[in-house]
């Protein structure tokens, strides 16, 4: 079984699509090399009654973390297959990983509809 490089709710499987990001060994699970493994935990996951002020600033740095991560797309998609409902993963917050979701699913929708892509798709 898959561990996350920062630890949530949930242990999943690895997702099926690779991205070619630089050449690294194909057996090693891609959050080997995560960077938020060398990081602290907390600082991708809110704790209880976070002011508001305080999360944004939480979030932003822990976005530089993934921003400078060599696996930041396979992470992404991870949270975004499971779904992870908590945390930054792949650079994007819960919220933002949702509206990704939102997205993608009104996408899915439209292709099955009328065979093309909505153009504001992600």
């Amino acid at each position: 079984m898959l561990h996350p490089p920062h630890q949530s709710s949930q242990v999943a499987a690895v997702p099926q699509q690779r991205v070619p990001v630089r050449d690294r060994d194909q057996d090693a699970p891609w959050h080997t090399e995560a960077v938020c493994r060398r990081d602290e935990a907390g600082l991708f996951f809110a704790p209880s009654k976070e002011p508001t002020a305080a999360r944004l600033a939480r979030e932003e740095a822990a976005k530089r973390v993934c921003a400078r991560c060599p696996v930041l797309v396979e992470c992404r998609e991870h949270a975004l297959l499971q779904p992870e409902p908590y945390g930054v993963w792949g650079g994007l917050t819960a919220a933002e990983r949702r509206v990704v979701l939102a997205r993608r699913r009104r996408r899915d929708v439209e292709l099955k509809n009328t065979g093309r892509p909505v153009a504001a798709a992600g």
